[in-house]
């Protein structure tokens, strides 16, 4: 029994960790957080926070299209 409690648990710890993953690959495809940023250093924070802000957008976004709000 306590097994398969464990199993459940690592399951939706699984997927939550996959869809945290799939973000961090929308944010790389911008190459902010995976390539030498060229700016000057005080502007990285303004920058990675205003890319994260369009991934969010567009899966705000992707949302309300797909559930027809």
């Amino acid at each position: 029994m306590q097994n398969h409690i464990q199993k459940e648990e690592n399951q939706k710890l699984s997927s939550r960790r996959i869809g945290v993953e799939h973000l961090i690959c929308r944010v790389k495809t911008f190459r902010v957080a995976s390539d030498r940023f060229r700016l000057a250093r005080h502007r990285y924070n303004q920058v990675i926070m205003a890319v994260c802000g369009l991934v969010r957008l567009h899966l705000n976004y992707s949302f309300i299209l797909s559930h027809d709000l």
